[in-house]
């Protein structure tokens, strides 16, 4: 389980979302990301009141159903289905992990994964079946967040075609608001906002906004 701990000490109650460095896709077009969790926190010295996000470390590949493309500020998506997935070893690894899953889309589902030849290192792999737009397939990385399965970030899928997706274990928090599950600007909230790098090992991201509008963030 990744933890991030978020204390606000600016002088108002702030709003905060989270969201997720996007994946490395290798297969389909733009990548996009998803909100993945909001919430208003109280200043600190009035309540002592602390924002928990808590991520699970198992890996989903995710498919969603779409009436028209991804649009910043909407949901990505309505019908979806997710399934826990290996990643492919470490160039010169070995092992054959359950990496590879396949899509249907009538009905909409994942099946269960097996191991596939050729996954990109540290990805999963999801091959889509033929299928005529609209409606649209968003294929990509969903995680488990304070207990629901969302959909991180994703590309619209093609029919017939080999999706590999390498998740990075890198989230972030920004202050505002942003519906879980909607379509955000990870270029434009990325820039001032608190990392929380989970790669190398740390587990727990103590992320403090200070009063003068800075972040502090400590890794343990």
């Amino acid at each position: 389980m990744l933890t991030i701990n978020v204390k606000n000490y600016e002088p108002q109650a702030q709003g905060f979302f989270f969201f997720q460095q996007p994946a490395i896709y290798t297969g389909g077009g733009q990548v996009y990301s998803n909100s993945l969790f909001s919430q208003t926190l109280a200043n600190y010295d009035s309540g002592g009141s602390i924002l928990t996000f808590q991520v699970n470390l198992q890996y989903y590949a995710g498919i969603q159903q779409a009436n028209t493309p991804p649009s910043i500020g909407s949901a990505s998506g309505y019908a979806s289905a997710s399934r826990a997935v290996d990643l492919a070893p470490p160039q010169g690894g070995s092992g054959k992990p359950n990496d590879w899953t396949s899509a249907t889309v009538n009905p909409l589902g994942l099946s269960a994964p097996v191991y596939g030849e050729g996954v990109q290192p540290g990805a999963f792999r999801i091959t889509t079946p033929s299928f005529t737009s609209p409606p649209y397939y968003n294929v990509g990385s969903a995680v488990e967040v304070n207990g629901g399965i969302v959909l991180s970030n994703f590309v619209q899928a093609n029919p017939l075609s080999n999706t590999d997706c390498q998740p990075i274990l890198k989230y972030y928090v920004q202050t505002g608001a942003y519906t879980p599950g909607s379509v955000m600007d990870f270029t434009q909230s990325s820039v001032t906002a608190a990392i929380a790098d989970f790669t190398g090992g740390y587990t727990v991201c103590n992320v403090t906004l200070n009063a003068n509008g800075t972040w502090t963030v400590q890794r343990q």
